[in-house]
């Protein structure tokens, strides 16, 4: 047997390849709405956008964070009512920053759950997303409760 390779196959001393990247692909439509929400209420960052051609569908990748959504207008890219969850550091901040927002009414709260904290907010075009933080991560509200402001 050749020792330069471990028991899987691999090379020994080898780097692992990087994890894989992931990134959800949301069905949006067309007009300023989802910049208007993912960028201005949200603080997503437009990174790029495509058309094939003037007057034709949207396609963007939008970002916050570290986390990374393809938005489209396309109508065979996804369908409206998928879910996304995106760990943040704290979702109580982001929650408080949302509600003070004066671009969307939404009176949104806190999830508490034994492994942390969710903020589900719906966006214009039937999608969730879902904002998390992990149980021991910083915490500002009672757990165990639905807390809405307001």
């Amino acid at each position: 047997m050749d020792d330069s390779s471990d028991e899987a196959g691999g090379s020994l001393g080898a780097t692992p390849p990087p994890p894989p990247v992931v990134i959800p692909i949301l069905r949006t439509f067309p007009g300023p709405e989802a910049l208007r929400f993912y960028v201005d209420f949200l603080g997503f960052t437009v990174d790029w956008e495509h058309r094939f051609d003037e007057g034709l569908p949207l396609y963007q990748q939008v970002s916050l964070e570290g986390a990374v959504l393809h938005l489209s207008e396309h109508h065979g890219d996804a369908t409206p009512g998928s879910a996304v969850r995106i760990e943040v550091a704290d979702v109580a901040a982001l929650q408080k920053r949302l509600e003070e927002s004066p671009i969307y009414p939404l009176r949104i709260g806190l999830s508490h759950q034994p492994w942390g904290d969710d903020l589900e907010i719906p966006d214009p075009f039937g999608n969730r997303l879902i904002f998390h933080t992990a149980s021991g991560a910083r915490r500002t509200n009672t757990p165990g409760r639905h807390e809405h402001t307001s």
